[in-house]
């Protein structure tokens, strides 16, 4: 069997290209996609080899790169020794662009009814965002400023929402993504640079500044602004990943007003839960699915543009030449050629 696979050959070259799929092997199960999700500031930073030399992006993007880590899609096949997946199960897992793919069953996520294939791709980048606001440990009452609107920003807004936060400040220079986040529970939102930004939120916080600022942009120039918006003793949460880390520099609200930097990675949360570390990536997930079913949380709207796999160069092209009007960005599998 071969299946269309999307990958990046070197820099700024996608490729679409017919490969053979691995046999199956005990414990494993072989994955229809139906629809995956571009993590756009990964993806494209990969894309372009926009990070430092010897930094883990480095040490990470080599050729031939499969992209992707925002998958749904349906059970084919299933190893003998598999018991709780079957063909036609709905799963979403972190696998990249591909058509078909082999995975461990152990890695398969099961969609719950309610949920659509659309809507579960975005549950990578939900869990990195969940990873997140945990590691804010938010208050009842916080004040909150987001500094990005893009995919991860849309989504530390809802769950800072959910989480009690009293004001939820949003930055972005792009016009529609601000309008976006104001249509999910913006309670203001700024069309400015974060530099610019401080004696706005000094007004919007009766003074006080932000109890938790969130860097989401991937831009290291962003982090000193950054953390000039956060109150005396507040905290500065990191997680927008730069490819340039040491170009992050340090200001003296660090040591003078005591403002506190954590940060937040993909991989971070436990393999396995335990009375001290519950929330594995497959209990996030479970829980996002559940706020979708409530419909506690929204991303269907957030969906912007929608490619077939064969056109990955346009999709790519668009979000690095002007990714300002783009938010969600669907590969459609159904529409292989």
């Amino acid at each position: 069997m071969d299946s269309l696979n999307i990958f990046f050959t070197g820099k700024d070259q996608v490729e679409v290209q017919r490969e053979p799929v691995p046999e199956l092997k005990a414990g494993q199960v072989l994955v229809e996609t139906q629809r995956s999700l571009i993590s756009t500031g990964t993806e494209c930073i990969c894309l372009q080899r926009n990070f430092a030399p010897g930094t883990h992006w480095d040490n990470w993007v080599t050729y031939p790169f499969y992209p992707g880590y925002s998958n749904a899609g349906r059970v084919v096949q299933v190893a003998d020794d598999v018991q709780d997946v079957q063909p036609g199960d709905r799963v979403a897992t972190r696998s990249g662009h591909k058509q078909y793919f082999v995975t461990g069953a152990a890695h398969v996520r099961q969609i719950p009814e309610g949920v659509s294939d659309e809507d579960a791709t975005w549950f990578g980048l939900a869990n990195i965002v969940q990873i997140g606001v945990r590691r804010a440990e938010h208050e009842l009452g916080d004040a909150v400023v987001i500094i990005g609107a893009g995919l991860l920003g849309q989504l530390a807004l809802q769950y800072t929402r959910l989480s009690g936060a009293r004001e939820v400040i949003v930055i972005d220079t792009a016009q529609p993504r601000l309008e976006m986040a104001h249509a999910h529970g913006a309670t203001k939102t700024l069309a400015m640079s974060v530099a610019d930004a401080r004696e706005a939120i000094l007004q919007e916080t009766n003074g006080r500044l932000a109890d938790v600022v969130y860097d989401i942009t991937g831009h290291a120039a962003v982090f000193p602004s950054a953390l000039g918006l956060a109150r005396r003793f507040g905290k500065l949460l990191l997680l927008g990943d730069t490819g340039t880390p040491s170009e992050q520099r340090l200001t003296s609200d660090v040591i003078s007003r005591g403002v506190r930097i954590a940060a937040a990675h993909d991989g971070h949360p436990p393999a396995v839960s335990t009375d001290r570390e519950w929330w594995t990536h497959e209990h996030m997930t479970q829980l996002f699915f559940t706020y979708l079913q409530r419909q506690q949380m929204r991303v269907s709207d957030l969906v912007t543009h929608r490619y077939a796999p064969q056109d990955a160069a346009q999709a790519y092209h668009m979000l690095i030449t002007d990714r300002s009007a783009a938010m969600g960005v669907i590969f459609d599998w159904s529409r292989v050629k």
